[in-house]
Order: structure tokens, then C-alpha cells, then sequence
């Protein structure tokens, strides 16, 4: 379930149930420096892609969103499709994975990785 919008919209919602999942994979990996990441690339079958991993160093041109001590790095470009997003983590009876719930997106795909703006 969707959380409350903010106003600015530039804003993108990392859920609690995602910075508890981000915790312990870090506590797996062994690396308490380890951040989340979200990129929007060019690609799968709806036009645009999410791509989810980790990354250690935050760049000049990334946004940060912060949630229980757990950062997300959104870059400059990516913020472009991101804006008012929710990242979640849904653990379901078909499997656990991060979601994304954008307004941005028109249409998506059935796995959900991929979406449309258009």
C-alpha cells in the first residue's frame, strides 16, 4: 500500500520495510557503507528499465533519500523518471523483491522492472 504523497514531488520515499531489508543484506555483505541505488536505463520490454543495487560511494550529482539510517541514491537523470516514487520491499507467497511504485510510469510490464512515461 502506497504511502502519503509529500507535496514536492522531487521527493522519492524509501519505505520502512525497504530499509530494514537494505539493513540486512548489508549485515550479509558485511558493509554497514553499502547504499541503495536506483537507475532508470534505456531498455526492457515497456521502454524503460529500473535497475536496483548497491553502491558504496554517493556522487555529486545523486539525490539522497534517507530512511532509518538507510540512504537511496537516485542520479540526476534518473531522478527525471523517479520523482514522487516509492521504493518498497514486498515479501509475497510468488517471492520478495524491491518495488517501485511510480506515478510517473504509464504502463509497465508484468515482472514490473520495466515501464513506459508516455
Amino acid at each position: 500500500m502506497p504511502l502519503d504523497r509529500p507535496e514536492d514531488s522531487s521527493t522519492v520515499i524509501l519505505t520502512a520495510s525497504a530499509a530494514a531489508r537494505v539493513k540486512t543484506l548489508r549485515e550479509m555483505e558485511g558493509n554497514a557503507a553499502l547504499h541503495l541505488r536506483v537507475s532508470v536505463l534505456g531498455g526492457g520490454c515497456s521502454g524503460f528499465q529500473y535497475k536496483i543495487d548497491f553502491d558504496e560511494a554517493v556522487k555529486t550529482d545523486d539525490s539522497i533519500f534517507e530512511t532509518d539510517g538507510v540512504k537511496l541514491l537516485v542520479d540526476e537523470t534518473s531522478m527525471e523518471f523517479m520523482e514522487g516514487a516509492e521504493v518498497d520491499f514486498v515479501d509475497e507467497l510468488i517471492g520478495a523483491a524491491f518495488k517501485i511504485n511510480n506515478p510517473n510510469a504509464t504502463a509497465s510490464c508484468g515482472c514490473g522492472t520495466s515501464f513506459s512515461v508516455f
